[in-house]
């Protein structure tokens, strides 16, 4: 069997546990492996294929993790408009209690809803929802 056989069935096996793992990071030691391939292709020696496909894949994983951390972190669940979709809706605030809640119309219920910031002066208005935890709306001014 050629050298070049190996080193693609080798990226095949890398592709195809990707797909059962769901881990990208095999996708970039498959690239690398496939530029082992291709050394193989060009007739390089076994250290050159090897140095190539470590060159290639460990700098393909290093270049994704550098871009990963560069994101910022992604919101908790509970204020992520991608996961909940009452994130950002409006809503009327007629009145608040004394223990600092107040009782809002949203969707066709009633909902208990708590400030963002305690700190800021308890006034009737109009208000977004900033977050959801549980069954209350944390709101914010806007």
């Amino acid at each position: 069997m050629a050298e070049s056989t190996v080193w693609w069935l080798l990226a095949g096996a890398a592709i195809a546990v990707e797909l059962v793992t769901g881990t990208f990071y095999l996708l970039m030691i498959a690239l690398g492996l496939a530029a082992g391939a291709l050394a193989a292709h060009l007739g390089l020696s076994m250290v050159a294929q090897m140095a190539v496909a470590a060159v290639v894949g460990g700098g393909a994983v290093a270049v994704w993790h550098w871009q990963r951390s560069q994101r910022p972190a992604p919101l908790p669940a509970s204020a992520n408009s991608d996961v909940n979709i009452d994130i950002g809706e409006a809503v009327q605030v007629a009145q608040w209690n004394a223990d600092g809640t107040a009782t809002v119309k949203f969707r066709g219920a009633q909902w208990t809803a708590v400030p963002a910031n305690p700190a800021e002066p308890a006034l009737p208005g109009h208000f977004r929802i900033k977050e959801m935890l549980g069954n209350r709306l944390v709101i914010e001014k806007l």
